[in-house]
């Protein structure tokens, strides 16, 4: 076999980003993590570390339905609207008297109602996920504030701030009970994306949706089931929210659809949909936590945190497009 056969057969570097998404973020966040450990002196404390996982907790769970939905090159403009309106049914009926378990489920049950509308919208009207998602926002942000009369409701339900509730590891590492369930779902969509055949609808949906229904997949049925199980993901990042400050606010999270397409943009997955991965999606959401921490320890100020991130993000997109022309 010649030399130029073997040269041939070897992966150029945007071939193997495409094989790899999870890999860039990988490694960028090491990266990271090593810069902020040399440049502060507690950066890299256990506590600094378990604070950090623990801050990017609602981001990385609102990033991770974000990245289904971009999976299918969709985007998801009002999904931090439908959390926060979904942290406050929560607390409205639990203030009115009804047990914290039927709350929850109420309150999971209204973001999956709104991923059932805008998965609808998108699928037979054939509206852009854009236009629907963001005029879904400007309605989910003001029936919030209308819901609540403006004021920020107090939570005292034991369930509801369960997922805040603090345990230790060999004595010194404290992690939460929403860390734990986080992982879990991001391990949980990792299978399912990655070894189920719905998993594989959701990729040849988002890389070619005419193709995708000409091999004999329900595309429409899948967009819909991609946006009911976002919605579900989003109800839990609610209940997510309330362990982090059992205290839902109309106007909490107003920046908390553009942070999760931040960690989905710098998790490697493609805005043009059919690539990426929800491994990559949580090292983005760490990301973004570890900036912001070792900007703060540093002494940066946090308009100029709002410019790092920006810039990351659009160096993660040109990366895209470089390895897509690559491939």
């Amino acid at each position: 076999m010649s030399t130029a056969t073997l040269n041939n057969d070897r992966p150029t570097v945007g071939e193997f980003f495409l094989r790899a998404p999870a890999v860039g973020p990988a490694l960028a966040l090491v990266v990271a993590v090593a810069v902020f450990s040399l440049s502060t002196d507690t950066f890299l404390n256990l506590d600094n570390m378990s604070l950090v996982v623990q801050q990017s907790l609602v981001i990385g769970t609102l990033a991770l339905g974000q990245t289904l939905i971009i999976l299918t090159a969709g985007i998801d403009l009002a999904n931090a609207a439908a959390m926060v309106l979904a942290t406050l049914i929560m607390a409205k009926l639990v203030a009115g008297g009804v047990d914290g378990i039927f709350a929850l489920l109420l309150g999971i049950a209204a973001t999956v109602v709104i991923g059932v509308v805008v998965g609808s919208l998108v699928t037979k009207v054939k509206l852009p996920p854009f236009i629907v998602t963001l005029g879904m926002l400007t309605m989910l942000t003001a029936a919030g504030r209308l819901f609540a009369d403006g004021q920020a409701v107090p939570v005292a339900d034991e369930l509801l701030s369960w997922l805040g509730t603090r345990r230790y590891l060999f004595g010194g590492i404290e992690i939460t009970y929403g860390m734990t369930l986080a992982l879990l779902m991001y391990l949980g969509m990792w299978y399912a994306l990655t070894r189920t055949a719905w998993g594989k609808h959701v990729y040849a949906v988002g890389n070619a949706p005419e193709s995708a229904r000409l091999s004999g997949i329900k595309v429409n049925r899948t967009v819909i089931s991609v946006y009911i199980v976002a919605g579900v993901i989003f109800g839990i990042a609610a209940w997510q929210a309330l362990g982090r400050v059992p205290n839902a606010d109309p106007n909490a999270y107003q920046l908390g659809n553009l942070d999760s397409i931040t960690a989905v943009v710098l998790g490697g997955t493609s805005l043009f949909g059919g690539r990426g991965s929800v491994l990559g999606t949580m090292m983005g959401a760490l990301i973004v936590a570890v900036l912001r921490s070792g900007l703060t320890q540093l002494g940066v100020d946090a308009l100029y945190q709002d410019v790092a991130t920006g810039a990351l993000v659009i160096a993660a997109v040109a990366v895209d497009r470089f390895a897509r022309r690559q491939r």
